[in-house]
């Protein structure tokens, strides 16, 4: 009893108690890929730093077979019971002596199995001649490296680590750090690997399988390897590329050498996230890493570059300088999201891909806006929560309030605080307030106060501005997406521009409400107010404007009297604003309107000067509107449905008539991005002229796999196109498109056929979909994709199946994908019950009640955004202040 109390002691702890300190581990692995299991022998350098009996350290799903510790003077201890908690994930060794502080050995032999969640070392299958056969891979973060070897598995707890493994001989062996040695044992090869630098567990990573590979060496001397499937290193050029300029790049902005001698990059063909930076050892999805000049659209492209760049960049932010904590976790991401758009930038410039990236800040903004969000710096207080925390808030919050603070403090200034808080902290950790700290140093600004709002507080604001008599006021409230008001106070960046962009002024909105004088700004140095005429007056009222948060640099929304909305909407049809801009007001106007501070009539009347709109991330912006109207349209105000997709159709087709079908010799990148938004569009709205168009370019794929008539970027319109049409009496469409599935040569070609195959709105069809999804013939990680474009028709008989199969499912997939499952099916049941039933709540409730999990809260989760994210959206058209008829008129 009184051992048992004892141990009592460290369960339901947020970290493990500071008794030791690991310093080094020596790990060895024997991999058994025919039994899917595993063994090995873990010995850590311990410095045991008070008298104890006990030594606690994490452990999941692993038997422990033997444990001794030896300390510095050779002697050496057994323990008198070993506890593994599968609640707490700790290992508790309980020692009858007392053990003093000072330095020793920690020896475990353990074994387990090779799971197949996708997480830990898990088992993954690949095909060789036809044959199905496994590999090995890890994935540890955030908290899963204790489903390997037993480890304190915390991030501040960094160590070295010296690996040897025992692979089938055929197989290619690859961890952190490159190979000192091989010897072959008939069949078994073993690997010895050299000692790594200091770094924490969740960083290391092994992967066992058979490869090509290419390679270049950077300029510095580093390796730089691309593992892809044997026979595709073709596809892994552009990879390779982009990594040795994004470490040259990283290299120079950092003034920090890359740490490790080798950088490798694998193509993994299961993989639960799109990528993980393991020092040295970057895994990827295959259709993440790999790249087909012909078969990939534009934005594939685009998205390889800045997701290579986002994860080499995380070599030095995040595993060089790794947060102190989960709760700083934003450290690592937040900062990789944004360098990475800044390395991508320097290698395309042509891409414009700061414009594009106000999509992370749009999502980071959306997210934010829910009375149910949180702050960047969250407080994580046990393991598996941290899993929750890996979203837009700490992502795209966390990048878009590092780009306000970068155009605060000056790109020179920003760039010399990084590269001094990259040498302060190397081989270390860091929290939130470390990083203020550098920064204000550098700057000679005090930033604690000024930040603390926006990474220790949850949401942002709105600032409402008006203008009289030359004079600006401005005043600040939390912007919350379902209209209620909130109590936040932030110090705020403001920029604006007075009728151009060569008349900016700048200045911090400390407090809740404040006057700005901007005589200068709008008459010339050489007037006074008596000498302006009335003619003079009224010219300068053509062309005067007022642009709050220019270029959209500022993580808040802006609202707008009427008569400086109204200048504004003549500004954008005269082309006067630049795209971030003009996205800007549109994004702030559609905001607003969902939260019920402008009238759906405000927004529609805006839309109709951007339909001459040619320019990408502006047009990209414009869609995503019209499909959020027609979302909450078609519940709240059918009446009107069919003259809103209409109107949406007429918004479209100047661009769509501009870009065509047919990619052109030379044309940009972004005209190649725009053509596929658009034409996904007007497929999704039911245009008549797209639909036949994309039928009978469909047609000419499946007689030509290689016809240039349909390319890249048009294949998901019109694939769109082919399901829109499918039916249970015409199933030729859908056979036609399950045969390109499953003769595809590339990932990506099998991904952009799974995410169309749901968009079907015969209930029939998409049950056999769904289904499908569950097959062999889909690989667990790549279920997903079937779940992105469900069909409004066919929500119920989504939810349904979901409910059915509960069971399948989670013992499939796994609590993450299960999770993705749930985060896409049950939004859509709550959109239809909101209206339809007045069911707002407790989907999760029911659902959980009669299906238990230890994951339930995940399910919880989902349902409580779900439910928040779409009573925001459809309080827009609460009580629509204008009848059917009024809105029929304004459309045309």
């Amino acid at each position: 009893m009184e051992l048992k109390q004892s141990v009592e002691q460290f369960k339901g702890q947020t970290r493990l108690p500071k008794l030791a300190i690991p310093t080094s581990y020596d790990l060895y692995l024997k991999l058994d890929l025919t039994a899917c299991t595993f063994s090995g022998t873990v010995q850590v350098n311990l410095n045991i730093l008070e008298h104890t009996k006990y030594l606690v350290l994490n452990a999941l799903e692993l038997d422990v077979h033997k444990v001794w510790f030896t300390k510095s003077n050779n002697q050496t201890y057994q323990p008198c019971d070993v506890v593994l908690d599968g609640d707490d994930e700790i290992l508790v060794l309980v020692f009858d002596e007392m053990l003093s502080p000072g330095d020793g050995v920690l020896g475990i032999d353990f074994s387990g199995a090779l799971n197949q969640q996708l997480k830990g070392l898990y088992r993954c299958t690949y095909v060789d001649g036809g044959v199905k056969k496994n590999m090995a891979v890890t994935q540890f973060q955030a908290v899963d490296a204790r489903r390997c070897f037993p480890c304190w598995d915390e991030p501040a707890l960094k160590a070295t680590f010296k690996i040897t493994i025992d692979v089938p001989s055929e197989l290619t062996a690859l961890s952190n750090m490159p190979t000192t040695d091989e010897k072959l044992n008939e069949n078994i090869k073993t690997v010895y690997f050299e000692e790594s630098p200091i770094m924490s567990t969740y960083l290391v990573a092994v992967v066992v399988g058979v490869f090509d590979h290419i390679e270049e060496t950077t300029a510095d001397g580093t390796k730089v390897r691309v593992y892809c499937p044997v026979g595709k290193c073709d596809k892994g050029k552009f990879a390779l590329d982009v990594a040795v300029k994004a470490l040259d790049i990283f290299t120079r902005y950092f003034s920090t050498p890359y740490p490790l001698p080798k950088l490798d990059m694998v193509a993994v063909p299961e993989f639960s996230d799109a990528a993980m930076e393991n020092y040295g050892l970057i895994t990827y999805r295959e259709n993440v890493l790999l790249y087909d000049d012909l078969l990939s659209p534009a934005d594939r492209k685009q998205f390889l570059t800045i997701a290579v760049s986002h994860e080499v960049a995380h070599q030095w932010f995040g595993n060089l300088v790794t947060m102190e904590w989960w709760s700083h976790l934003w450290l690592n991401e937040g900062f990789a999201t944004w360098v990475s758009y800044m390395a991508t930038d320097i290698m395309f410039p042509e891409w414009k891909i700061w414009t594009q990236f106000l999509l992370k800040t749009n999502d980071g903004l959306r997210m934010d806006a829910l009375e149910q969000s949180h702050p960047i710096e969250v407080e994580v207080h046990h393991a598996r929560s941290i899993e929750e925390i890996f979203d837009s808030i700490s992502y795209k919050k966390g990048s878009a309030v590092i780009r306000m603070l970068q155009g605060y403090l000056g790109d020179g200034t920003f760039q010399k605080s990084l590269s001094s808080y990259i040498k302060r902290y190397a081989g270390k950790n860091a929290k939130t307030d470390d990083l203020w700290g550098v920064l204000s140093e550098n700057s000679g600004v005090e930033l604690n106060s000024m930040m603390d709002a926006w990474s220790k507080k949850k949401g942002f604001p709105v600032i409402s501005v008006k203008y009289k008599d030359n004079i600006l006021e401005f005043e600040q409230s939390q912007f919350l997406s379902s209209g209620l008001g909130g109590d936040g106070l932030w110090i705020v960046p403001i920029t604006l521009s007075i009728g151009s962009y060569n008349k900016c002024k700048t200045f911090l909105l400390e407090t809740k409400s404040g006057k700005v004088d901007i005589s200068e700004l709008v008459h010339s140095p050489h007037e006074n107010s008596s000498s302006v005429n009335e003619k003079n007056k009224e010219k300068c009222d053509d062309h005067f404007w007022v642009k709050v948060n220019t270029e959209q640099s500022g993580f808040y929304r802006v609202n707008y009297e009427d008569k400086l909305a109204a200048r504004l909407k003549k500004a954008i049809e005269s082309n006067c604003l630049s795209a971030p801009d003009k996205f800007g007001i549109l994004d702030d106007t559609y905001a607003l309107c969902e939260a019920c501070k402008q009238p759906l009539s405000s927004l529609l009347s805006l839309m109709v000067v951007y339909r001459k709109e040619l320019d990408f991330i502006v047009l990209s912006k414009l869609i995503n509107v019209c499909y959020k109207v027609m979302e909450i349209a078609s519940d709240a105000i059918p009446a009107v449905v069919n003259e809103l997709r209409q109107f949406f159709i007429d918004l479209l087709l100047f661009s769509a008539e501009k870009s065509g079908w047919e990619s052109i010799s030379g044309e940009s990148h972004l005209n190649a991005l725009l053509r596929g938004e658009v034409f996904l569009a007007l497929a999704t709205f039911g245009h008549n002229k797209t639909h036949k168009e994309a039928i009978q370019r469909f047609q000419m794929l499946l007689n030509d796999r290689n016809t240039r008539l349909l390319s890249a970027d048009t294949r998901k319109a019109a694939f769109i196109v082919v399901m829109l049409n499918a039916s249970t009496t015409d199933r030729n469409g859908f056979e036609s498109l399950l045969k390109l599935y499953r003769e595809a040569d590339t990932v990506q070609e099998k991904e952009l056929v799974l995410r169309c195959l749901a968009s079907c709105p015969d209930p029939n069809i998409l049950l056999e979909v769904l289904n499908f999804m569950l097959s062999d013939e889909v690989r667990d990680q790549d279920s997903i994709y079937v779940l992105f474009m469900i069909s409004s028709e066919g929500r119920e008989v989504a939810w349904r199946w979901l409910k059915e199969n509960w069971d399948l499912i989670f013992a499939k997939y796994g609590v993450m994908l299960t999770y993705y499952c749930i985060t896409k099916i049950l939004p859509l049941v709550i959109n239809s019950a909101f209206l339809n039933s007045n069911v707002t709540c407790g989907f999760g409730e029911i659902f959980v009640l009669s299906n238990p999990s230890p994951y339930h809260f995940l399910v919880m989760k989902a349902d409580c955004w779900g439910v928040l994210v779409v009573q925001a959206s459809h309080s827009a058209f609460n009580g629509v202040d204008i009848s059917s008829v009024a809105m029929k008129r304004l459309m045309r």
